[in-house]
């Protein structure tokens, strides 16, 4: 789950082939799912390694448009497919508290612990049942978060950056004084990126880092 352009309203369209930021539409669901598979490995293509290819997007991405689409942007690739999006959340404690009440009770009717074809399938499911819920000292001064993914074909254009400046631009005007994020540590690109950009590293285990940035 893996920005110095200023932040603004996404570019204007001027092409029916030209690439642009958008608002997320309820249509894009299916393509959240995509795309959070597709980056679910540090970055890299996860179809291989999970049985259910949906359970990446039900922990890392789905929730966001279904909750909270207000705070969701894609990257439309001109012909109305979704190839990269950012979605986040205004208030971590309000979304987690919602994804309880809306989200979690109905997968895990589906997904019973220990059930899955392979092994992260396995631990994706005990995820659903235990979602992880983030440290009262992080939210404390970064009570947003926000998760970004973009397939290859528009990684290293600039998306990335544009993604996370308008969502961060989004969450600064609905009053969020800070965001916060989380990054596989085996992803040092993305880690890079985010440092590139001004966010602060404010707490790490074996695992990830949980790095923060003051709107």
């Amino acid at each position: 789950m893996t920005r110095s352009d200023p932040a603004g309203p996404p570019p204007a369209r001027t092409s029916t082939t030209q690439r642009h930021l958008r608002p997320y539409r309820s249509r894009d669901l299916d393509r959240l799912y995509e795309i959070c598979l597709r980056t679910g490995a540090a970055g890299r293509d996860a179809t291989r390694l999970v049985t259910d290819q949906r359970l990446f997007g039900e922990l890392y991405a789905a929730p966001y448009g279904v909750l909270e689409p207000e705070h969701a942007i894609v990257v439309d690739d001109g012909a109305g497919t979704a190839i990269g999006y950012a979605v986040g959340a205004l208030d971590t404690r309000a979304f987690e508290a919602r994804c309880a009440a809306e989200w979690w009770p109905s997968l895990r009717e589906r997904y019973l612990v220990g059930s899955g074809g392979s092994n992260l399938d396995q631990l994706l499911i005990a995820m659903l049942h235990h979602p992880h819920l983030a440290d009262e000292d992080v939210v404390a001064r970064h009570p947003s978060h926000l998760h970004i993914d973009l397939l290859p074909e528009c990684q290293g254009a600039g998306w990335g950056r544009r993604l996370m400046d308008h969502l961060q631009e989004l969450l600064r005007a609905d009053g969020s004084p800070g965001v916060h994020l989380g990054v596989n540590t085996r992803n040092q690109g993305a880690l890079a990126f985010y440092i590139h950009l001004g966010y602060e590293e404010l707490s790490r285990n074996q695992m990830s880092h949980t790095l923060g940035l003051r709107l």
